[in-house]
């Protein structure tokens, strides 16, 4: 699935029973059970501000989210699953103002949840979970988290744990800035990825591209040093977009500088190739700049500085990924280290 990333206008209104909602009713018991009987027992006090966050602004206004909210209803095995299962799979995470905000004083306590100290991996914008799962399955030594606002996505996800018996991976349902800002404890993270996020092609919303310079700093407090941030694309204009933030910050630095440059660049390759002048299948109109990149398209020149990874071999091929390459896109792997 691909996960949209923009300033919502109000918090809206969950269903009854999703996962996480607080609403005064009887709930299941929780690490941070103190937490919630405090909001429940001062509703009107006022309550404090994660800087970034939903509240911050009253709503989302001002900074991207990770998501542009879809339905939630679920049907069928993803509601059974969901039933069953989401207690014991799901961090059941104490809201702040919105259906998907994470309350400040709630700290992720991975040892506690997975019983262990291992490295963790965190997945933002997990869609129906076969990247995450497929790697939980293959590193049993780690654990992850996967972080996702689309609620089919995360019953989907949650039926993969099942089937295939894993017990190294939890869902959370959560506006991704404020996973990092203030749930997951400093330096606690050792790889995060972010893969395939909207592009949001047009010029007028690139600011709600998720990959900005403030997204870039809660992700370096979020992990440790020397850990890695995993990013991958479908479409250059948010390939350089993502190498020109990460370039700016003094927390990253790139593992693959320079490297793939000249007419061994996939930028390059993109610009001779004109691929991405054709949308959908639909040739742009004469005359138009490529919707899908604005004002980058074919005969841009020649790629000379490089930075692309190779492809990362933990990402396992995905249904959405087999569609790029079906319409002939080029992905871009970008790879960073905390330092």
């Amino acid at each position: 699935m691909r996960v949209r990333h923009r300033s919502a206008r109000s918090p809206g209104v969950r269903r009854s029973g999703s996962l996480g909602l607080y609403n005064g009713a009887s709930r299941p018991s929780h690490p941070n059970q103190s937490i919630l009987e405090r909001m429940s027992e001062t509703p009107d006090s006022p309550r404090p501000v994660t800087p970034g966050s939903q509240a911050s602004f009253g709503t989302y206004g001002g900074r991207p989210v990770s998501f542009v909210r879809r339905g939630t209803r679920l049907q069928g095995r993803r509601q059974a699953a969901w039933e069953e299962h989401a207690e014991r799979w799901a961090i059941q995470v104490p809201r702040h103002v919105a259906n998907t905000s994470v309350h400040p004083d709630y700290t992720f306590d991975a040892e506690a949840v997975f019983g262990r100290k291992a490295p963790l991996i965190v997945e933002i914008g997990s869609g129906l979970g076969d990247a995450v799962v497929h790697a939980a399955e293959q590193n049993p030594d780690k654990d992850f988290l996967a972080v996702e606002v689309y609620t089919p996505g995360l019953a989907n996800t949650i039926i993969k744990i099942n089937s295939r018996g894993l017990t190294n991976v939890r869902v959370v349902e959560a506006n991704a800035p404020e996973v990092l800002e203030s749930m997951l404890p400093e330096g606690s993270v050792s790889e995060l990825w972010v893969f395939f996020p909207d592009p949001w092609h047009k010029a007028r919303h690139h600011k709600r591209r998720l990959i900005q310079p403030a997204f870039a700093s809660v992700a370096a407090k979020a992990l440790e040093k020397g850990g890695y941030w995993r990013i991958a694309t479908d479409w250059s204009n948010y390939a350089v977009h993502v190498r020109e933030v990460l370039a700016g910050s003094a927390e990253f630095e790139n593992m693959h500088e320079g490297e793939r440059s000249g007419e061994e660049s996939p930028l390059t390759q993109v610009w001779e190739s004109g691929v991405e002048s054709v949308v959908g299948g639909a040739p742009v109109r004469e005359g138009r700049a490529p919707v899908s990149t604005e004002h980058t398209g074919p005969n841009e020149g020649v790629d000379d500085e490089g930075g692309w990874a190779p492809r990362f071999d933990g990402r396992v091929r995905t249904s959405f990924e087999n569609k790029a390459h079906e319409a002939g896109r080029m992905i871009f792997d970008l790879t960073y280290r905390k330092l």
